[in-house]
């Protein structure tokens, strides 16, 4: 036996193992009660927790953890094609053997020896995903927005909807003409906070949070245009903020400062060392 003969005996083995645990842990007589009650909904955030868990590993190069995690992630597959499995909707062969198809009829160039230059290979792939898109879609709906999940995270997502919208030529000129539109925004939203009396709640207040909103959509789409994705980028501001944060914890509680009796000066002095010295 080869070790690539060896290598799918083991991973066929442990995969119909972790299927025969979640047929045993959904038993409506012997199993979980918890796993019993959970449906699709209830699980859903979890997969999506699970999904950045797995983000999380690979950002920190921790190869245990990034092991566990995605076992974490593979146990949601499992769980949502029992799920459906016991619907009679399909299991998880025919969720494997769709995407199985889906990633041989997106890649011709490798399994039918079609010729496809490197840089047409984006272009390829975005076209068939279309194509697929349109097969799916229902009457009335192939638009080119069509099929952006509304889960999605609202930063990624407004990235997504700007480069659908930007195919079929919706978009700004350049990234010059993003950066006006984020000005035109912050006026709006500062116009509509004066109309609120900088108060939350009520029209006023809900006029400012559309224009916030609006503003926010438009930074987005500039970090597009700057081949920046604002959803990885924000992510590392959270990051650095977090380091910077605790850098000022630690030096507070070296000098027997109380947070919550330092003034703004004080503040502004320990960030500013934080600063120079993150860790």
């Amino acid at each position: 036996m080869t070790d690539a003969e060896r290598g799918a005996t083991d991973a066929e083995r442990a995969l119909s193992a972790l299927l025969a645990l979640m047929a045993r842990l959904r038993d409506p007589e012997s199993g979980c009660p918890w796993d019993r009650e959970q449906t699709f909904a209830t699980i859903a955030p979890y997969t999506i927790e699970e999904a950045y868990e797995v983000a999380d590993a690979i950002a920190r190069d921790d190869r245990a953890q990034l092991r566990d995690e995605l076992g974490d992630l593979l146990f949601q597959v499992v769980f949502h094609a029992r799920l459906a499995e016991e619907r009679g909707w399909f299991d998880f062969a025919a969720v494997a053997d769709a995407i199985h198809a889906k990633l041989v009829r997106r890649h011709p160039h490798v399994f039918e020896g079609a010729a496809v230059e490197p840089a047409q290979l984006v272009r390829e792939w975005e076209a068939q995903k279309a194509r697929e898109r349109a097969a799916r879609a229902a009457p009335g709906d192939d638009g080119a927005l069509t099929g952006i999940p509304a889960a999605l995270p609202a930063l990624m997502r407004a990235a997504k909807l700007g480069r659908r919208a930007a195919r079929v030529g919706f978009d700004w000129p350049d990234a010059a003409g993003v950066r006006a539109k984020i000005a035109e925004e912050l006026r709006e939203v500062e116009a509509a906070l004066t109309a609120s009396g900088g108060a939350a709640g009520g029209a006023a207040g809900d006029a400012a949070a559309e224009e916030l909103g609006d503003l926010l959509f438009a930074i987005v789409n500039w970090g597009r245009h700057l081949h920046i994705d604002a959803e990885s980028a924000l992510r590392a501001a959270n990051d650095k903020f977090e380091r910077r944060f605790r850098s000022m914890e630690r030096l507070a509680r070296e000098r027997g400062l109380t947070l919550e009796r330092l003034s703004a000066q004080e503040w502004e002095g320990l960030w500013q060392e934080a600063k120079l010295n993150p860790a």
